[in-house]
Order: C-alpha cells, then sequence, then structure tokens
C-alpha cells in the first residue's frame, strides 16, 4: 500500500474518533456547581414541654429550653431572656388544662401561686357547688368530670299535687358542667374512666347555685342525666328560678321551713 494511502486512512481515523468524543461530550449535561449560603436564622430559647402533663400534675422534669425562630415566639411565651431562672422556678408547678409534648409554655396555663386548684380552673363569674350522688343519681355512676349533665329533682306531691302518695319531677338546670367526681378532676389515664363517687363538683352562675341550695332543702332526690357532648354548646333555659323568687309557677308563695315545703296563696 503506498505511503500516501496509509497516511489518508490514519488522518481519516483520527479525524473519526475526535469527532466521536466531541459528540459525546455534547450529549452528557455538564454539571454546574452553586455556591449557596443559607439564610441565618435568629433564634430565642423558649420553655417547651419535653411530655404529656394532664390537668392537675406537676411539671416534674418535664420542661426543657429550646431554640425557637425568634420571629414566632408568640406573647406569653416564656423566654431565657426575660426569665433566666424559670427552669427551676416553675418545675413544680402544677398545669391547670392539659398540656402536650412540644407546645411552648405559657403562664396563664399553670395555676397561680397561692391558688387553690379548683379556684384556677373556674371560669371568672362562676361557681363551685358540691351535690350529693350515688350511682342510681349518677347515669350509674358513668359520670366524669368535664361532663354536662341535667338536674333534676324529685320530691313528694302534697294534696293540691296529685295526692299525698304521689311525686312531681322537675329539670331545675339544663346543661351544666360537671368540675369533678369527689376529688378527681379529669378521668385516669390507664383507662379507669368509670367512677363511683359520693360528690359531683358543679359549675354553675350565683342564680344556679341558689337554685340548687333551695333545691336540695326541698327534694327527696336529686338525679344528674348525662347528656351528649354535642349539646355542650347549646344555651341553658327553663331553669327553675321560681325556687329562688319565692313565687311559684302558678304565682303561689312557697315557705321552706326545716326543709318542710309549704305553698300559699296562688290558683287551684
Amino acid at each position: 500500500m503506498a505511503a500516501s494511502r496509509v497516511l489518508i486512512l490514519g488522518v481519516a481515523v483520527a479525524a473519526a474518533i475526535g469527532a466521536g468524543y466531541v459528540a459525546k461530550t455534547m450529549l452528557v449535561p455538564q454539571r454546574v456547581v452553586v455556591e449557596t449560603s443559607a439564610p441565618s436564622i435568629a433564634l430565642t430559647d423558649v420553655l417547651v414541654l419535653t411530655g404529656d402533663v394532664p390537668m392537675g400534675a406537676t411539671l416534674q422534669g418535664k420542661i426543657a429550653w429550646q431554640g425557637w425562630p425568634s420571629s414566632n415566639v408568640a406573647q406569653g411565651f416564656i423566654t431565657r431572656k426575660e426569665t433566666p431562672d424559670a427552669l427551676e422556678k416553675l418545675n413544680s408547678s402544677l398545669a391547670r388544662v392539659p398540656l402536650y409534648t412540644g407546645e411552648p409554655l405559657r403562664r396563664n396555663k399553670l395555676v397561680g401561686d397561692g391558688q387553690s386548684f379548683l379556684s384556677s380552673i373556674l371560669p371568672a363569674g362562676r361557681r363551685a357547688v358540691a351535690v350529693q350522688i350515688a350511682a342510681d343519681t349518677s347515669a350509674g355512676g358513668f359520670i366524669l368530670p368535664n361532663d354536662f349533665v341535667d338536674v333534676i329533682m324529685t320530691r313528694r306531691a302534697d294534696a293540691q299535687q296529685g295526692g299525698a302518695n304521689g311525686f312531681t319531677t322537675e329539670t331545675i338546670l339544663k346543661n351544666i358542667k360537671v368540675l369533678a367526681i369527689d376529688q378527681t378532676i379529669q378521668e385516669d389515664e390507664d383507662g379507669k374512666k368509670v367512677r363511683v363517687g359520693d360528690t359531683a363538683t358543679l359549675e354553675l352562675t350565683s342564680q344556679q347555685a341558689e337554685i340548687i341550695t333551695v333545691a336540695q332543702q326541698m327534694a327527696d332526690r336529686l338525679t344528674l342525666a348525662l347528656r351528649s357532648v354535642a349539646d355542650a354548646q347549646e344555651k341553658p333555659g327553663g331553669e327553675a328560678d321560681y325556687l329562688v323568687s319565692g313565687e311559684g309557677r302558678t304565682g303561689t308563695i312557697r315557705l321552706i321551713k326545716s326543709g318542710e315545703v309549704t305553698e300559699v296563696g296562688g290558683r287551684k
């Protein structure tokens, strides 16, 4: 083979190899490295819950400082900057509402210094009144704290109301919140939710407190009727205000002496 042909063939092979390399390089995307610096976020140490705390329990060992975005620190959060000794001071405080892991702690969710627990969870203007109960007068013992009930009064009727052996029954209070059963403010976490207590503590207005005080003197029995949770927002109505106004439903005057009720006047 002539030397010139060999030279031409070598140049053609070299050109083919070069063209293949260029084509391969063009098909493979080039990796572009862009260096970015993440914006720094200002953090504030906030006191948060490290475990669930049921209502009425202490915070013992379940609070800690945690960095929180400064822009998201809401009013009421407890910060290390404002209260550096809060971890030690609040460690033995009582929770006035259930608290949950990860939430920032607020002082309005704790029982204040010098306050009893029950008075701290009682809304302004409300009264806590104790009523004697038993299993047969409290939905078989299935009423729990935070349930809503109607209070039913049963008493022996006089001759004008149906004979000496008759009874009258009336719902004197409706949709009343139960604060506690005996000393239990909240149901047990272990699932022991049924408790037959001797006393139910009810959340009442001042007028309702007077009504139930008079009713306990008049009644042969007071019964608590459990209501559906769907009724919790229903506004109570039709209460027995006449028990404290001195007038019966027909305009009679009710005289109460030593637990005995006498009606004077009114229509027959």
